[in-house]
């Protein structure tokens, strides 16, 4: 599975400029934030995603188990809201699915958070 990262603007722009000096570029700039790919899991509706720890320290059982949960309390009827969109607390995790925008923009289908670490689910790219 090819890995998958983002880059921040600023990141982007200093890689794509290696023969030319930007301001924000160098010693001063704030790396990418590291993103711990954790492999694949299921929306409530059976679709694959990539599980990622996008912010803190998590094992990726436990990322894993709790995009499983989050999806099995979708099926079980346990979301608030329209169509299950309303935040869902799983092992002490807060997960809501993201919006339509939102998930066009980044691929990005639910985010989990919790005392400042974020799981999120991404749609897989086609092979």
């Amino acid at each position: 599975m090819p890995v998958r990262r983002r880059l921040s603007l600023v990141a982007l722009a200093c890689a794509l400029a290696s023969t030319v000096t930007l301001a924000g570029c160098g010693a001063g700039a704030k790396p990418a934030a590291t993103i711990q790919d954790c492999g694949t899991s299921h929306t409530a509706a059976n679709v694959p995603v990539e599980v990622e720890v996008d912010r803190g320290e998590v094992a990726c059982s436990a990322a894993l188990q709790v995009e499983a949960g989050y999806a099995k309390a979708i099926v079980e009827g346990l979301a608030p809201g329209n169509g299950g969109g309303g935040p869902i607390k799983v092992d002490g995790w807060t997960c809501q699915g993201l919006d339509t925008p939102q998930l066009l923009k980044t691929g990005e289908t639910s985010k989990c958070t919790k005392d400042g670490h974020e799981i999120v689910a991404i749609l897989k790219s086609p092979s």
